[in-house]
Formats: structure tokens, C-alpha cells, sequence
């Protein structure tokens, strides 16, 4: 089914109009996006079930939710809005890179007698400004008993959401220009970009094809954004989208199971062509309903203050789970030693429930310890643990 012809505005007319739909405050559907994103995040990489990354694409979502905010900041002066999102984005990775850059130099990494010494500190650089992915060892002493030796691999797995966030940025003002212009063939181009580079018509190796690789998977879902802010979606008739949605979430579907691996099934993660398409047709579905809240509903009231708390420390908690994961198993080692728990809940103590529970609280820590970071970033009053206030208004 072909899309409705519809004229690009302009672009003022387009903000104007986009702007006169919605309401300026905070969009708590969005909100509610992020934090299933992150929750989903979390449960992925503790318990690695394949089948999450089709009943929610998380990374998907997270970038489309990006590039909306991204279209809406770009309103003022781009180049004053790159600097805000650098400096929302650089100080938390720069804590965090300081804590894993001094464990993995105080177990011997290094350029010890690496004959290109100036190529490992350029690429060191990349924990300053990630416009690659920063380098990590994969193999380290570690700490018996506390520390595996692929401690440094593991907690570097969020690092390359860094890395592509910052390629969006930083192409933003671009990509909204040509979007404005020729909406529709800008909004697809990625997902072609993908087939090229997914089918091995195109091979770029190295650093610059991993970046393209992500810039092709998840650019269609950050120009959906867009779409989004610009009320492009609310433009086309209420029937499209519904009706032609299923049609390419089935389409991502018939390519996982054509080209799933052994290890690793119908991982999306781990087949780029299905999970562009897929992602792209998840994302299409959600930023369709958007139902626009300034207030949550009355059912969803309650849990106001988990997903506030959670858009709040959105960087914390994405940069610092995977190391709250690892962290929660020495501490839960110890049950193993209580008799009656290893004779009776021998089961219980083997099972990843108590790991994915227990990184809550350690999570809560990480916000206490490090999220005031992102306060700082965003030039805000620092504050331990952002719970908001009960007097937030009811939805009526």
C-alpha cells in the first residue's frame, strides 16, 4: 500500500504547527516509553531471552524518543543545541569512564610495549568525546571471587548507545533539514542503507562499518521522532498506519526466521536487517497511538514516581546496570553458605530472579552515588534522588 501523497510544509510552518498540537510541558506516554525501554534494557541483559527484543525494541523506542526531543530542541539555534547535548551527554560518561579506566590501568591495561603507542591514546580519547566506541580489555585479572576477568567487556556493552546518540546528535540538524524537504524518502533511506549493508552489497569494516551498521538500523526509528514532533503522523489518515504496520513487523519477522543463527535464535539483536524493519514497525505503532499525557491516567498514577525517577536518571541507570548486574552476584554468593537455603531454595539462589532483583536497590545507590551527574550536566540543582513530589496534579 503506497503512502498518501502528502506536501512537505515548511519548516517554521511545520514547528509552528507542531508546536500549536502539542502541549509544550512534559509528554508522560513518552515518559512511559523510556521507562519500559530501560526496564527492558535491564531484563535483557540479565536473563538474555531472545524473545525481548521482539515484544519490545527497546533500543528502537530509545531512539525514536530521542530524535522527537532532538526535532523539538531544534527549534533554537543548532549549534547551541549540539553544545546543550554534548553537555548532557559527556559528564556521565566521563564519571563513569574515570571508575572503569582506573580499574582496568590498575589490572595492567595499558599501552605497556605497543610499537603504536600514539594510535592506543587516540584511541583512548574516544572515553572524552565517543565518536568511536572506547576501547576496553577484554581479558583482565579480575578479583577471584568478586571480579570475573571479562569485567571491563561487560560493563562496556552500553557504551555503543553512546556512541551512535552522539553520530544522531550531531547529524540532526542535517537529517531534520532533508526530512522537512522530502519526508517520506529521508524517512525510509536508512532502512535501505540497512539492506545494503545487512546483505554484504556493501562492506565497510572496522570502527566506521559498525557505526554505519547502527546509524542504518536505528536511523529510521530516530527520523520517526521527527515524524513524531512534526505532527507528520497525525497528518496521514487514521487507518495507514494501523493497516500497513502489521504488514512490516510481519516482514521483520519473515527475515529473522530466514536468517536466525544457531547460538542465538530469533535474537533481533543479532540479525539487523529483521530488527530494522521490526523496530521501525514497533516504533510506527507506538508514536501513532500517542496519546499526549500532560498528566497520567488515573491507573497509571501510581506509578508516577518509579517512572519519573526513571526518565530522570535515564543515562545512570543505562550506563551503570550491567555493572549492578555483575555486582549483584558476589553479594548473593554468600546465601550459599545459609544450609537450609542451599537444601530447600537450592533453586531460588540458582535462578536469575535474585540478581535482576537485587539491581534495583543497587541501582538506587548508583543514582545516590553518581546521578546528581546528570543534574549537573543539564545545569540543574543537583539532587541525591529525584522522587518527585506528591503534590504533582492528578489526570482528570
Amino acid at each position: 500500500m503506497t503512502m498518501p501523497a502528502t506536501a512537505p510544509a515548511p519548516a517554521a510552518a511545520v514547528a509552528s504547527a507542531s508546536g500549536a498540537a502539542r502541549p509544550s510541558g512534559r509528554d508522560r506516554y513518552l515518559d512511559l516509553l523510556r521507562a519500559l525501554a530501560l526496564v527492558r534494557v535491564v531484563a535483557y541483559h540479565e536473563f538474555g531471552w531472545a524473545w525481548l527484543t521482539v515484544a519490545f525494541p527497546s533500543m528502537g523506542v530509545m531512539f525514536a524518543l530521542a530524535g522527537s526531543l532532538m526535532a523539538r530542541s531544534l527549534e533554537r539555534p543548532a549549534l547551541k543545541v549540539i553544545r546543550s547535548r554534548l553537555r548532557r551527554l559527556l559528564p556521565p560518561l566521563w564519571v563513569f569512564g574515570a571508575l572503569v579506566v582506573a580499574g582496568m590501568v590498575a589490572q595492567g591495561w595499558g599501552p605497556g610495549g605497543s610499537p603504536d603507542v600514539g594510535r592506543w591514546w587516540a584511541k583512548a580519547a574516544f572515553w572524552v568525546v565517543p565518536l568511536s566506541d572506547p576501547p576496553y580489555s577484554p581479558e583482565l585479572p579480575g578479583i577471584k571471587g568478586v571480579l570475573e576477568s571479562s569485567w571491563a567487556d561487560q560493563v562496556a556493552v552500553p557504551l555503543w548507545y553512546l556512541r551512535a546518540y552522539l553520530w544522531f546528535v550531531l547529524l540532526s540538524p542535517l537529517l531534520l533539514k532533508a526530512f522537512r524537504r522530502l519526508p517520506w524518502p529521508t524517512l525510509l533511506a536508512p532502512l535501505g542503507l540497512v539492506l545494503l549493508l545487512g546483505t554484504g552489497v556493501v562492506d565497510v569494516p572496522g570502527r566506521a562499518g559498525d557505526a554505519l551498521l547502527d546509524f542504518a538500523i536505528f536511523g529510521s526509528c530516530w527520523l520517526l521522532g521527527f515524524a513524531h514532533h512534526d505532527g507528520l503522523l497525525t497528518r496521514i489518515p487514521r487507518y495507514v498506519v494501523p493497516s500497513i504496520a502489521p504488514f512490516i513487523l510481519l516482514a521483520g519477522l519473515w527475515w529473522a526466521l530466514g536468517h536466525q543463527d544457531s547460538e542465538s535464535g530469533y535474537n533481533l539483536d543479532e540479525i539487523p536487517i529483521a530488527q530494522a524493519i521490526w523496530s521501525f514497525g514497533f516504533v510506527l505503532l507506538l508514536l501513532h497511538l500517542s496519546p499526549s499525557w500532560t498528566s497520567w491516567p488515573p491507573r497509571l498514577q501510581r506509578w508516577n514516581g518509579v517512572i519519573s525517577l526513571l526518565n530522570a536518571r535515564a543515562m545512570t541507570v543505562y550506563l551503570w546496570h550491567n555493572a549492578a548486574l555483575m555486582a549483584a552476584v558476589p553479594l548473593l554468593d554468600p546465601l550459599w553458605q545459609v544450609p537450609v537455603l542451599e537444601q530447600h531454595f537450592a533453586w531460588l539462589l540458582d535462578s536469575d530472579w535474585l540478581p535482576f532483583l537485587l539491581v534495583w536497590p543497587l541501582l538506587a545507590i548508583c543514582i545516590v552515588l553518581v546521578g546528581w551527574v546528570e543534574d549537573v550536566a543539564a545545569r540543574r540543582r543537583p539532587r541525591l534522588f529525584p522522587w518527585p513530589r506528591r503534590t504533582a496534579s492528578r489526570a482528570r
